[in-house]
């Protein structure tokens, strides 16, 4: 095998939805920040989360219009099963869970929990086919890669279980 060959074959075609996962992963920390401060801010977590989904709404509703989306026809959010309606109610708990759990986990120690829950729930929604996936066998391997991920969560909490470091500092005020 020469320097430049990989040991495995990796399709070009998922460098780009690869990319756009990492890059949304990595807002997720700065999300549960900006929603915590929030939270404070506004004196209650359901205030933040309230004012969070209001600000998606605002930016959602402009990219809608701009790129011609139609509405929804009524008769077929009618004929949607109901378990469909939880994708908003599952949203509206992460960001309430995020703005209320990250700052006692940490950035770093709240994404590791995040997603070591999303890994093994998305192994049970492969092993049966939910939520309109394809079923995916639960093999020794992805077992195997999920009880690492569970294990690094738990080192992750292990290493900072002595508490939190120094209080932030506010941020310098400009333009004085």
């Amino acid at each position: 095998m020469s320097g430049t060959q990989l040991p495995f074959s990796f399709p070009v075609s998922l460098w780009l939805p690869l990319g756009t996962a990492v890059l949304a992963g990595a807002a997720i920390p700065f999300q549960a920040g900006a929603n915590a401060t929030l939270g404070r801010t506004l004196g209650h977590p359901l205030s933040a989360t309230l004012v969070s989904l209001l600000v998606s709404l605002a930016a959602l509703l402009p990219v809608l219009w701009l790129m011609r989306v139609p509405l929804p026809a009524p008769a077929a959010l009618a004929r949607a099963p109901g378990w469909l309606w939880i994708g908003g109610v599952l949203g509206v708990f992460y960001i309430s869970a995020a703005l209320m759990m990250a700052p006692k986990l940490g950035a770093a120690g709240f994404i590791a929990a995040v997603v070591a829950g999303q890994v093994l729930a998305a192994l049970l929604v492969d092993q049966f086919g939910l939520a309109g996936f394809a079923v995916r066998a639960l093999t020794p391997a992805r077992l195997a890669g999920a009880a690492l991920i569970v294990a690094g969560m738990l080192v992750m909490q292990w290493g900072s279980a002595a508490g939190p470091g120094p209080a932030p500092q506010p941020a310098a005020e400009s333009g004085s």
